[in-house]
């Protein structure tokens, strides 16, 4: 769906380019993970991705078009969640997604459904500006599904929610790849990047540094043990097994006979860890 080749961007008065000649692909259907700390060029990548940005060096793609090729209709087919919710603070929510609705001449979805996914219904006819921010974060990921897109531009997508409204958003996001809908998210949370993204890409200073599916990032950078812990004279201990010949491991199963086990999981590592490990860089 997304082929980039050799993308660069430069900020006008800036001497140094922020994306430095980048190359990645996203298939249809799929959630692209654009990870990296603030000022690595993910946002920036983003906006050149929707139209914002145009004078970019390098090759952009997008359902076998160049970028430069589309114009109005290319809005018609994607959805986009800005970090920073923008809203008509003075209209009422439904006002906001009816006004924003009324822009596409295609099929949209409709409001008071929309409003609902995302838990807003309520509060339809409050006026934006007393929405929290987390009112708005939502508002702003219900505007991007308006108009059906196959193609979902999200940056941050869970910043500023409670731990209940984000498992929705992430259910929504799910949803959608089922769908058949495609997803580029952006973020520097790599918990939302490890339970939604099919594929990761870190990004360090403009330049990509790796780009891999979560899972097998875990198992390549991961400890190939399995910790048990166990209580031992009203001491909490723990012993750690190689993987690798597991069920022949005598002392594993002494263990698991002979003491009251607490747990037993295997020492994957996080993707932050990995992340830190590649590019020696923190995400803060």
């Amino acid at each position: 769906m997304i082929e980039i080749k050799q993308l660069a961007f430069t900020y006008p008065g800036n001497s140094q380019p922020t994306i430095k000649g980048i190359d990645f692909k996203i298939e249809q259907g799929e959630i692209f993970g654009f990870l990296g700390p603030s000022g690595a060029g993910k946002s920036t990548t983003q906006k050149i991705l929707i139209g914002l940005y145009d004078h970019y060096r390098g090759d952009i793609s997008i359902w076998n078009r160049d970028l430069h090729d589309w114009h109005q209709d290319y809005y018609e087919r994607v959805g986009v969640a800005f970090e920073v919710p923008n809203h008509y603070l003075k209209l009422t929510g439904r006002e906001n997604l009816n006004y924003f609705r009324s822009l596409y001449s295609g099929e949209t979805e409709k409001v008071d459904e929309l409003m609902d996914m995302v838990g807003l219904l309520a509060d339809a006819e409050m006026p934006v500006g007393q929405y929290s921010k987390g009112m708005k974060v939502r508002l702003g990921f219900a505007r991007s599904l308006l108009a059906k897109p196959d193609l979902i531009f999200l940056d941050e997508p869970t910043a500023g929610l409670d731990p209940v409204n984000a498992r929705m958003v992430k259910d929504i996001i799910q949803q959608k790849k089922s769908d058949g809908k495609t997803v580029f998210l952006t973020t520097h949370d790599m918990t939302v990047a490890d339970q939604l993204c099919d594929r990761v890409a870190f990004i360090v200073e403009g330049e990509i540094k790796l780009i891999d599916v979560p899972r097998d990032l875990k198992l390549e950078y991961g400890r190939h043990l399995v910790r048990v812990e166990y209580s031992n004279n009203g001491k909490i201990e723990f012993q750690d097994f190689e993987l690798d010949g597991l069920s022949e491991n005598k002392l594993f199963f002494k263990t698991l006979r002979e003491h009251n086990i607490q747990t037993i999981h295997s020492q994957e590592t996080t993707l932050e860890n990995i992340f830190i490990e590649v590019t020696g860089r923190k995400l803060a």
